[in-house]
Order: C-alpha cells, then sequence, then structure tokens
C-alpha cells in the first residue's frame, strides 16, 4: 500500500531498554476511497518510522482518519517501547469521546 501525500506527521521520542535515546516519526497519509469498497467506504494510511503502510477504515473520510490515528496509538502502546510527545499521555493521540 502507498502512503500517498502526507496530511500529517509526529515526530515521537523513544528510549530504548539501554537507556539511548531514539526518534520515531509516525505519518498519515491523505484519506482516500477505499478502491475495494463497493459501498463508498474511505480508507486512510498510515506509517510508523520504516514500518510498512497500513490502513483504516470507514464509512466516510472523516472516520477513517480518526480511526487510523487510533490504530497507530494502540500499535504505539503495545510496542512496549518508553515512548514520549512532550510529556502528553498517549502521545497526544487521544480522540476525546462523544460528548453527549
Amino acid at each position: 500500500m502507498d502512503l500517498g501525500t502526507v496530511i500529517a506527521e509526529r515526530q515521537i521520542e523513544g528510549r530504548a531498554p539501554d537507556g539511548s535515546p531514539f526518534e520515531v516519526v509516525i505519518r498519515f497519509g491523505t484519506p482516500r476511497p477505499d478502491p475495494l469498497s463497493d459501498n463508498g467506504d474511505w480508507e486512510c494510511p498510515h506509517q510508523i518510522g520504516d514500518d510498512e503502510v497500513a490502513a483504516a477504515y470507514g464509512i466516510d473520510s472523516l472516520q477513517a482518519l480518526l480511526l487510523s490515528v487510533y490504530a497507530v496509538r494502540i500499535k504505539l502502546a503495545e510496542s512496549g517501547a518508553t515512548l514520549d510527545w512532550l510529556g502528553m499521555p498517549e502521545l497526544g493521540l487521544t480522540v476525546a469521546p462523544a460528548l453527549s
């Protein structure tokens, strides 16, 4: 899968088990219609560092983008690495819950 045009990226600081610092960049591509969907669904590609490009899917472009951000947050949390972005919990990638 191709990342396409990058619409957002974030540099996250990390610390390896031996204490050495490293940096990982996450990138989000432009949401686009899912070419495999018969229902008009959308996909939003994302990439963590040099990993393969992955995507999240939604009914529209906004849902695909939000789910892509959520997928990256989950993948980073599951990595077990010590990561930080401005001292913010969940690396500032948290989507607020419904307001009602």
